[in-house]
């Protein structure tokens, strides 16, 4: 919102327009004033031209050496010298010149070629600091040499006897500097005379003075001599003022040198005025010479123009200082009355002023309707001004004044306002294309918009080669894949120097040179005025160019600004390979560890690469389908990417699954199978039956009686060992006899003769002192569930009722339960209820690890997809107990995918792939007990996904005949047939 402080500009102008008439009334009073004051001088210039014409006298007896000086060096050799060598040699010749006219501030010689000889004393202390020269330099020698194409200038520092202290390079001066070009060369030669300009300021120090000036008799130099009038001048500028004004000089004791010899009588001057001795200022009688005297100060600054109030009148008076001679200055005083000079002036002013008062009252309201009109155009300026700040680039601007800044102001904000716009409009485009392979056309689209441009290409760089990524010939169509891939170094000459450049460049092709390099389709006539536009990253990389062919040359403005998009290009092009490079990165990751699943147990190979492939083809056909409950399905290119990731990373929680529970053939398993151990006890029961035997016959038992019964008790053994094995294979299921007979066999007993907590590792041994030992030898159960079995579940293993992912499952009491006759007695398979749990903790684990993993916003629904494949609709599944309408649609082909591809895989070493027929039967009960989504599993069917997956990854005698018109007429049906 524009800020309502500060005053229009209406107001502005009419308090301008007011103050320029005021200021230009207060003016013309001043000059009045002025001529006023200037008339009244007049009444005194005869006494003030006699002053002047002394004080000139003075000039002329000062500058009589300083021209005499200057003669002598004309006709001197230092004028003849031809170089610099010479003219250092006859340095002391210069220096006898300055000494012998000490009131030249420097001598110096301009010569014919350009070159120049200047030779300064350094008398004071300011002098050295002019140059900044050294302590102890005494003259300082700059010069000027034009032997070569750049001039050479040098500055030369000498103590009093002319050695060198220190040379400093002075080429900034010899470039700035020509005497050929100073007045006082070329004054003098025009002349056979000495030459004496009026004061200007010397080019060398910016001092004011004279310069006297000789022409040599060759007439290839001028000599000149630089005389300062620092203080001569304020002499020169005293004039008399009035009748009753009053002049004095006075020296540096403060006496009386000269006072003006017409002052009326009252003054009363004493009579050592006339007889010329010096007297004080109170001497003489007059009150306000010595009040004005008694100001000046030995060693303090002089006070200047004052104004003193002496016996009631008021006097207007300065004070200067002139240096006759170094050291010895002397003071003029000057008192002028205040009513004598001032009083018509007063009168003229006041006049005036009233009458300029006048004017600016009349004026003001012409004033204001002026200011108005001239403000207006600028309020229309401000106002689209205000906005393009709201960002509003669609009202044009357009004023109307003859005010030629303010049409310039308008038009330039115009061009603004649409520069920006179409800035804008790139940047749009920019952030709505994503892929770069989308992108390029739209950026060369939008280049040539904007550089009237009729053709082009887009370059990106690949190695050493040019690969066009887009093209544009004159008639709008697109021909990338017209054109070829070219190496760099063959490539045209004005794309092979923008290569090495980091701005654009243009140039003129004709037909016959684009048609040599392959492009002969972008000529837009005999001649292409073309563009080249480098597109350089953050690390100063070519990444490639823009070709730009026009009919006519491109201005400046425009090759400006798609110098400026070329930058944003590089940006937008640079971030999006980065986001393409991350997200390739990210797929081989997530694909890394798909395959390390896969590659980690033979049961799940391949496993974590097929069910991406199926559940993409089940979302295809969702999106695919004109008629059903999907006919408006529909995924965007971020779902689609979720999806991916999602299916690779469903069974990322295995990799927390312990191999031998994954792997698993047997009851007993663990890291070995336990049967093993148990056989072995079979065969320490069969080897104490025989010694039992062979005792009973030492001690007199009837061999034949003894050896029947060996004979009985070993079938018996045998028999009841292979019920175990057969049990510990998990191949049928154990009804309550088996059980029943499990308990008997366990019943037998065993002698152990060895302590059993020897060679165990520390955790194993830890559960074995759950319990006290016991003496040797002991007799044991067959098989048996001992305390040292039981393996404790942490109380961070354990999922808590308020956990955070809202998992509803019932632990079992332990984590692990590796007790034998607990293991035999499972119903069905080879996991116990503490095994299968585990099993199924895999997807309580990949929701854990997915929920941790920073998701940009695209990929946040990755952990609903896929750590929900194993819930069922009607929430009896796991680990959350969702059910349909808890669940989106993605996470439910997943479930789907993952029955399917696990039914029908032939790389599970512990069970017979499927055929179609089976896995589609085994899944349509599934479908009917609303395990899994009915109208998911119709679209699986009627769309062919199955068939199409069977032909890629089964094997062809799975690939038998499925009659699908049995499961797709309904689910009534479907439930129908599940019975």
């Amino acid at each position: 919102m524009p800020s309502k402080k500060g005053i229009p500009l209406h107001v502005h102008l009419w308090m301008l327009f007011g103050s320029i008439i005021l200021m230009v009334g207060a003016l013309t009073c001043g000059v009045n004033y002025l001529v006023t004051k200037e008339a009244v001088e007049t009444a005194t210039a005869d006494a003030t031209r006699r002053i002047g014409e002394e004080m000139f006298d003075e000039v002329e007896e000062l500058l009589a050496p300083a021209q005499t000086a200057v003669k002598l060096v004309r006709y001197s050799s230092l004028a003849t010298a031809q170089n610099l060598q010479q003219r250092m040699a006859r340095l002391a010749l210069a220096r006898e010149a300055l000494e012998s006219a000490p009131v030249l501030q420097a001598l110096y010689i301009g010569y014919a070629d350009g070159a120049f000889f200047y030779v300064r004393p350094l008398r004071t202390d300011a002098d050295r600091a002019l140059f900044r020269a050294p302590a102890n330099a005494a003259y300082v020698v700059r010069s000027v040499e034009r032997d070569g194409p750049v001039p050479i200038g040098r500055l030369e520092f000498f103590d009093a006897e002319l050695a060198n202290i220190w040379t400093v390079d002075d080429a900034g001066f010899a470039r700035r500097f020509d005497p050929r070009q100073r007045g006082w060369y070329q004054a003098a030669f025009g002349s056979n005379a000495l030459v004496r300009t009026d004061p200007y300021v010397f080019f060398t120090n910016q001092n004011v003075g004279v310069t006297l000036a000789f022409r040599t008799p060759d007439q290839k130099a001028v000599v000149g001599g630089d005389f300062g009038l620092e203080t001569l001048g304020l002499m020169l500028a005293k004039k008399k003022a009035t009748a009753n004004t009053m002049l004095a000089l006075l020296d540096h004791s403060g006496k009386v040198l000269g006072i003006d010899s017409r002052l009326p009588d009252s003054f009363n001057a004493p009579d050592t005025f006339r007889t010329d001795l010096l007297a004080a200022p109170a001497d003489y009688g007059v009150p306000v010479l010595t009040a004005l005297a008694a100001t000046i100060t030995p060693d303090a600054p002089l006070p200047g123009g004052a104004t003193l109030t002496v016996g009631g009148e008021r006097w207007y008076t300065t004070t200067n200082m002139i240096s006759v001679a170094p050291g010895t200055p002397v003071y003029l005083l000057s008192a002028i009355p205040e009513n004598e000079l001032l009083a018509g002036a007063r009168r003229q002013a006041l006049t005036g002023m009233a009458l300029t008062i006048g004017i600016v009252l009349l004026s003001m309201p012409w004033l204001w309707l002026a200011a108005r009109r001239i403000a207006k155009p600028l309020g229309t300026l401000a106002d689209g001004l205000a906005g393009i700040r709201n960002f509003d680039f669609d009202q044009p601007l357009s004023v109307r004044t003859r005010i030629r800044e303010v049409v310039a102001l308008a038009t330039a904000t115009e061009q603004m306002r649409k520069t920006i716009r179409h800035f804008l409009i790139i940047v749009q485009a920019i952030a709505a294309e994503g892929r770069l392979e989308q992108l390029l056309p739209v950026l060369l689209r939008k280049t040539l918009d904007e550089a009237e441009g009729k053709a082009g290409l887009f370059l990106l760089m690949d190695g050493d080669d040019l690969v066009v990524a887009a093209a544009q010939d004159r008639h709008g169509s697109d021909i990338a894949g017209e054109l070829p891939r070219m190496a760099l170094d063959r490539a045209l000459p004005l794309i092979r120097s923008t290569a090495g450049q980091t701005h654009p460049q243009c140039a003129a092709l004709t037909g016959d040179e684009l048609g040599a390099a392959g492009l002969g389709a972008l000529a837009v006539g005999k001649t292409s005025h073309a563009v080249a536009i480098p597109l350089v990253n953050q690390q100063h990389e070519l990444q490639g160019l823009m070709l730009v062919l026009r009919e006519t040359p491109m201005d400046a403005a425009q090759l400006a600004f798609v110098g400026t998009l070329s930058t944003l290009f590089a940006g937008a092009i640079e971030v999006r390979e980065l986001a393409s490079a991350q997200r390739a990165l990210f797929d081989a990751f997530i694909r890394l560890l798909g395959d390390a699943i896969d590659a980690k147990s033979p049961h799940t190979a391949g496993h974590c690469s097929r069910v991406p492939e199926l559940v993409k083809m089940l979302a295809q056909a969702a999106c695919d389908a004109r008629d059903g409950p999907y006919q408006s399905f529909s995924m965007s290119t971020t779902e689609w990417e979720a999806l991916h990731v999602a299916a690779w990373l469903h069974d990322c929680g295995k990799v927390t699954t312990p191999e031998y529970i994954i792997d698993k053939g047997t009851k007993l398993e663990t890291l070995c199978d336990r049967i093993h151990e148990v056989r072995m006890r079979f065969e320490v029961l069969k080897r104490e039956a025989e010694i039992r035997c062979l005792r009973g016959v030492i001690a007199g038992e009837d061999a034949a009686i003894a050896t029947a019964r060996l004979e009985r008790e070993q079938r018996e053994l045998d028999d009841e060992f292979a019920f175990v094995a057969a049990c510990n294979q998990g191949g049928e299921s154990m009804d309550a006899a088996r059980k029943e007979r499990l308990h008997r066999i366990a019943a037998r007993s065993w002698a152990r003769t060895l302590d059993d907590r020897l060679g165990l590792s520390q955790e194993e041994l830890a559960r074995k002192t759950k319990s006290a030992p016991v003496a040797l030898p002991v007799q044991e159960p067959l098989l048996a569930d001992k305390p040292e079995h039981l393996v404790g579940r942490t109380a961070r293993e354990a999922i808590a009722p308020d956990n955070p992912w809202g998992f509803r499952r019932e632990a079992p009491t332990y984590r692990y339960h590796r007790g034998e006759l607990h293991n035999l007695m499972v119903g069905r398979g080879t996991l116990c209820e503490e095994e299968r749990f585990e099993i199924e903790d895999h997807i309580v684990q990949t929701q854990i690890m997915l929920s941790r993993l920073p998701f940009p916003k695209h990929l946040r629904q990755v952990p609903e997809i896929a750590g929900n494949h194993h819930e069922k609709m009607d929430g009896t599944g796991y680990p959350r107990q969702l059910r349909r309408e808890e669940m989106s649609p993605l996470a439910r082909m997943m479930a789907i995918a993952d029955i399917f591809e696990a039914l029908t895989a032939a790389d599970r070493p512990y069970k017979k792939a499927k055929t179609l027929s089976e896995s589609i039967g085994i899944m349509s009960r599934a479908a009917a007990q609303q395990q899994i989504d009915p109208e998911l599993f119709e679209l699986f069917l009627k769309s062919g996904v199955y068939m199409q997956y069977g032909q890629r990854f089964m094997h062809e005698e799975q690939m038998d005949a499925v009659d699908i018109d049995r499961y797709v007429r309904g689910p009534a049906s479907i439930e129908k047939q599940a019975t």
